[in-house]
């Protein structure tokens, strides 16, 4: 048993690989020289071709980096890397606790380090090359060190949290680990904005002036409160612009990039709130926790089952069943239910575009988010021609071009 879950574990990962870099050179040929007639409008001839060759060097990068992750997983569980790191927390400490979270510290900093070099090249040669790196050095090496300090106290937390579920609740394992989830869940919803972003931005309410006003005027005209509006030094990093909504209740928050601020005119950053508005009004926020509860509970599931036989950790190395050897086995196993899960996901969200951006054009902003989208795009060198496979798989947002279609077609 331990062999055959061995091999279906390489086999999926090995399945996984060839696919997806059959998606992205579907995507690349499906890049086409001349400026089509439906981006006429959209790009110049110079901006087209450039978005183009960013595509290129970032799937090129994509494609180097995919192996070198791939050697290294297919190392680590034909060389015996996992048993190693299972036999030296065994040697550090016989405390359960203890051990998974050496495991999973040792096998996260090493991952994590492996890829530095990717990291770096990524930020500070294909995004400094293409326009869009603001980041500096020492912004790179703190947001480095404040995301390791977050993850080793939230995820460690978790892992505590999980684990303790495991050896103490049997049969209450699942509802009671999926109650502790769902509730951190609402919470970061609540105040992710509030206390993780101000950590890696500054977050100041929006000055008084016209922009505020117009946002101030449509929040009265649909009928939405909303008092905290923000903007973020987006700039301090990327030149690319961005907004997003976040929270519930007298939680609810809008945060503007800066770089939005630069790139819009202010009808078409109202546009763009009349958008992210519509996300609420459309209880898509509710909708998705409800969804991602459903996900929850069903791999909580299914993670309990595996954790139960001991072949399912043997089969990575285990020294002795265990329950972090488990829960990576477990991860490699459940990929493929996830990818499938991703694929309705994603068909939901663009579903949720569609009606958001619907929702921006019953009070008027049509064209103006048709405006605005079109500038970021070609300000992001966004690839406007991907291939439909590669959307259906991947895209959690339609196309630029299926989004104005829809739009027009309300007119």
């Amino acid at each position: 048993m331990e062999n055959l879950l061995f091999w279906l574990i390489i086999g999926i990962i090995i399945f996984d690989f060839i696919f997806e870099k059959y998606l992205d050179y579907l995507n690349i040929k499906s890049l086409k020289e001349e400026l089509p007639k439906e981006l006429s409008g959209i790009y110049d001839k110079d901006k087209y071709k450039k978005s183009q060759l960013y595509e290129k060097e970032t799937s090129k990068f994509s494609l180097v980096s995919s192996i070198f992750s791939l050697l290294i997983i297919l190392g680590m569980l034909s060389l015996g890397g996992f048993t190693i790191i299972d036999e030296f927390v065994r040697s550090i400490t016989d405390n359960e606790y203890f051990r998974t979270l050496a495991f999973f510290g040792i096998l996260g900093l090493a991952f994590d380090l492996v890829s530095l070099p990717f990291q770096i090249y990524s930020t500070f040669v294909i995004e400094e090359k293409y326009g869009f790196n603001k980041t500096t050095i020492k912004t790179f090496i703190t947001d480095k060190l404040k995301s390791w300090l977050i993850t080793v106290i939230i995820g460690g937390a978790l892992m505590c949290f999980i684990l303790w579920a495991w050896l103490s609740l049997d049969n209450l394992f699942v509802p009671v680990v999926l109650a502790g989830l769902t509730a951190f869940m609402i919470f970061m919803a609540m105040f992710y904005s509030s206390l993780i972003v101000p950590l890696f931005n500054k977050l100041l309410p929006l000055e008084d002036g016209s922009l505020k006003q117009k946002i101030s005027d449509f929040a009265d005209k649909c009928n939405f409160r909303l008092k905290n509006i923000y903007t973020i030094d987006g700039s301090k990093r990327s030149t690319k612009a961005n907004a997003y909504f976040s929270g519930f209740g007298p939680k609810k928050m809008i945060v503007l990039f800066d770089t939005l601020i630069k790139d819009l005119s202010e009808d078409e950053i109202v546009a763009v709130l009349a958008h992210e508005v519509g996300h609420y009004k459309k209880k898509h926020i509710y909708k998705g926790l409800v969804i991602s509860i459903f996900q929850s509970a069903a791999m909580l599931f299914l993670l309990s089952i595996a954790l139960e036989y001991p072949a399912v950790s043997k089969s990575i190395g285990a020294v002795e069943p265990s329950f972090y050897m488990g829960i990576i086995a477990f991860g490699l196993l459940y990929s493929p239910i996830s990818f499938l899960i991703g694929i309705s996901t994603n068909k939901f969200s663009r579903s949720n575009e569609f009606e958001a951006d619907e929702f921006a054009r019953e009070y008027g902003f049509g064209e103006h988010l048709i405006n605005s989208l079109k500038k970021l795009s070609v300000n992001n060198l966004s690839n406007l021609t991907p291939h439909k496979l590669y959307v259906f798989f991947h895209y959690s947002h339609p196309t630029l071009l299926q989004r104005i279609a829809a739009i027009k077609k309300k007119y």
